[in-house]
């Protein structure tokens, strides 16, 4: 469900599809972390994460040398540094195939819009962040994140993305897109997927430049997040809590089946000892 290696999961994506990442053990230095960017060419922004996650958790974009050792104080886990996906559109795609089939189906797409006010030419940030309700609910931390910025005025139609990643509890809103799945989109993430060894269900999380793109297959995966994540169209504004506990109890009932299947071949089912120390792990790290 949780606890796995992030990076160890990138690696199996093809890197035609991926954005270039590497892998930083703790503890390190800044200058050994920035050492290791230069010679890996990532320019910034970057993007930071814990190589052991959790919705969003410690996901931060970073812009510069400074913002790089104000994270390593705060950080004492591995993380991955991955470049930073510069397309338009961010799409959470849920797949998932039964190991007795040939091919599968995208049983959840969601398209996320990211934070972010709209200047009028007189308002200055901080009102547009409290007058909106999402940003609102941020204010703890955007105060801090815009603190030199807060008494500017945006241009009239001015957008400013406040929050860049793209996650629910940072104020993404999710949209549920479940109407532009098409065959073709289907048979590309059949493509995708069966070049991953061993992969059957699962969430991407992307970047894409259009919606034909998504179709076609032409993306960039940024994470590929097992069981443990959720169908994320669930989160819909206005979306029925009674659709959404049908639409999680369908969720599961795939996952166990899979399971069931992958077993039957060989696949051995995770121990309960192993199962409580993988979440002693994550929640020791989460947790500091």
């Amino acid at each position: 469900m949780f606890g796995e290696s992030k990076f160890s999961v990138l690696e199996k994506i093809p890197i035609s599809i991926k954005p270039k990442a590497i892998l930083i053990h703790h503890p390190a230095s800044p200058e050994l972390v920035i050492q290791k960017i230069k010679d890996n060419h990532l320019p910034f922004p970057l993007i930071f994460k814990p190589d052991l996650g959790e919705r969003g958790w410690m996901v931060k974009k970073i812009k510069s040398e400074k913002d790089l050792s104000a994270y390593l104080k705060i950080s004492n886990w591995d993380f991955i540094v991955q470049e930073y996906v510069d397309l338009p559109l961010e799409f959470s795609v849920y797949y998932a195939r039964h190991p007795k089939k040939e091919n599968g189906n995208i049983t959840s797409l969601t398209m996320k819009e990211m934070l972010k006010v709209t200047g009028d030419g007189h308002s200055k940030l901080s009102e547009l962040i409290l007058a909106k309700d999402r940003a609102k609910l941020q204010w703890s931390v955007l105060k801090n994140t815009y603190a030199q910025q807060l008494d500017d005025i945006p241009a009239d139609g001015e957008v400013i993305e406040l929050v860049s990643v793209g996650n629910h509890c940072l104020g993404t809103t999710f949209i549920n897109k479940k109407d532009i799945i098409t065959t073709k989109m289907v048979e590309s993430f059949d493509r995708i997927s069966k070049q991953i060894e061993g992969f059957y269900f699962g969430r991407y999380d992307l970047r894409v430049e259009s919606i034909s793109n998504l179709e076609h297959g032409k993306v960039m995966v940024m994470e590929l997040n097992g069981c443990g994540a959720e169908p994320s169209h669930i989160y819909h504004p206005g979306a029925s809590l009674i659709d959404a506990i049908r639409d999680l109890f369908t969720h599961w009932s795939t996952i166990y089946s899979i399971s069931k299947a992958n077993h039957e071949k060989g696949v051995p089912y995770l121990s309960f000892v192993k199962g409580i120390k993988v979440y002693k792990k994550f929640k020791g790290v989460t947790n500091s």
